[in-house]
């Protein structure tokens, strides 16, 4: 289950600029090793794989194990090259695919 992601974008940017984008992506990431009170064991769902574009353009991609802690967060660098917008879409193990939008706004 996905909760909506918490993505934090600089406020002022401009063409050029290095910016460092941080998202903090609400999952479980149960990793299918616990079991719950009844004894039967939780099924695995992790998030597989986050992929970030902007403009179309692929930004930053990541493929996540079992080791991953609930709640990943994730940040990369990435250099401005106009306005536009991110799209942060990530698929868990149980089919799951979650799309977040967030705008870049240069000025």
């Amino acid at each position: 289950m996905t909760n909506k992601t918490r993505i934090k974008l600089p406020e002022k940017t401009a063409v050029g600029d290095v910016i460092e984008v941080r998202a903090l992506i609400n999952h479980v990431m149960e990793t299918g090793n616990r079991k719950d009170a009844a004894g039967q064991i939780i099924p695995r769902n992790i998030i597989r794989s986050l992929t970030v574009t902007f403009g179309r353009v692929t930004v930053f991609m990541a493929e996540f194990g079992p080791g991953i802690s609930s709640n990943p967060f994730v940040a990369f660098y990435m250099r401005v090259p106009g306005p536009g917008e991110f799209v942060f879409t990530w698929e868990d193990d149980a089919g799951a695919k979650t799309v977040e939008r967030t705008p870049l706004y240069v000025g």
